[in-house]
């Protein structure tokens, strides 16, 4: 049997746990179909995006242990860790990966609400008298 790498990827809230092996193409995410897990399209083509970069969408099975956040959190981290598993494989897939911008962690996340304030920045009505 093939050994089977690791590797996690996060994003805003979202971190994914990615185990990457040989097979014919089977993605899970949390022991569901990712085109089940994640049900938009753009959603799917993220995931896919690493093995497509790397013309391998049908040369790895790919289990996915997602936690935190959103789907659209999910699908980036999983996008993120699937890059770096597959560069831990195989360092020639490194400069194909890293020229799509797949192996930059994404710092963005959420601004903390500050007091006195509804959100983040928007305020309540001001009113002068």
């Amino acid at each position: 049997m093939e050994k089977q790498r690791t590797g996690v990827g996060r994003r805003k809230e979202a971190v994914t746990r990615v185990f990457v092996s040989k097979g014919d193409g089977k993605i899970t995410v949390n022991d569901k179909d990712y085109k089940h897990y994640f049900s938009l399209v753009y959603l799917q083509n993220q995931v896919e995006r690493p093995l497509r970069t790397i013309d391998a969408l049908n040369k790895f099975d790919v289990k996915i242990s997602a936690s935190g956040g959103g789907f659209k959190g999910q699908a980036e981290a999983a996008m993120l860790g699937i890059a770096r598993v597959l560069v831990d494989m195989n360092a020639e897939f490194r400069p194909a990966l890293k020229a799509a911008g797949l192996l930059k962690r994404d710092p963005r996340s959420v601004e903390r609400k500050k007091f006195g304030h509804k959100k983040a920045r928007k305020s309540f009505q001001f009113s002068k008298r």
